[in-house]
């Protein structure tokens, strides 16, 4: 039997926290006079928190001393959190437990690989912590995507080589990450954004089985 890793994002691939991150992000935006869109929105998607306020900052042309930044940093993390502390398993996306509970049936390798410093939290609230080997969040790696290496950490952790790792991704920074690490790329969302990926599917629901068990077979 092949042994393939796995590795999935978390916002927008396993779960749609992304929804809460805007209305932080946007929350934020205003209070420093600010516009913000849901179209700048997804240049933030798999950005890390300081390079988010960077662009946010940057699009407003605004100046902020450091301890404002560091202050409005923590309080865009504690409104997220508020958000997702109601979380529960209603909140994971269609068909994402079937995809895992195969791979764990086939004892693959299932890892996470995100930029979130709330991961573990959150697979928590979902159910969903017990069906991951290994869990590479924004607290154990330095640098953000689409740097490589929160992903080939994951295959580090899992004992698998690099170029026998798949990634599951929603972000451009995520693919490109995937990528440079010479894993294969799935994009989760929209082709056209996407379209650095190997394969894009808009969800889990249009990904069957079949098509798993052959990135297994390869």
């Amino acid at each position: 039997m092949n042994t393939k890793g796995f590795i999935f994002d978390l916002d927008g691939v396993i779960v749609d926290t992304a929804k809460y991150h805007f209305l932080a992000w946007q929350k934020l935006a205003k209070s420093i006079g600010v516009d913000f869109t849901e179209t700048q929105n997804e240049q933030l998607k798999g950005v890390s928190r300081v390079k988010s306020l960077e662009k946010i900052l940057n699009w407003g042309q605004k100046t902020i001393s450091k301890d404002e930044f560091e202050s409005l940093m923590v309080s865009k993390n504690d409104d997220y959190l508020g958000h997702i502390n109601d979380m529960d398993a209603t909140e994971i996306l269609p068909d994402v437990p079937k995809i895992l509970n195969y791979l764990i049936e086939n004892k693959q390798g299932v890892a996470l690989g995100s930029a979130s410093k709330n991961a573990g939290p959150i697979l928590e609230k979902v159910n969903l912590l017990s069906k991951f080997d290994v869990i590479v969040d924004g607290n154990s790696v330095t640098k953000g995507k689409p740097d490589p290496e929160v992903f080939l950490t994951g295959a580090k952790l899992l004992k698998i080589e690099a170029k026998n790792c798949i990634v599951f991704e929603d972000a451009v920074a995520g693919v490109k990450a995937a990528n440079a690490a010479n894993m294969i790329s799935i994009g989760i969302g929209d082709k056209e954004t996407l379209h650095e990926a190997d394969y894009v599917f808009s969800d889990f629901t249009e990904i069957s089985i079949e098509f798993i068990q052959e990135l297994i077979n390869r």
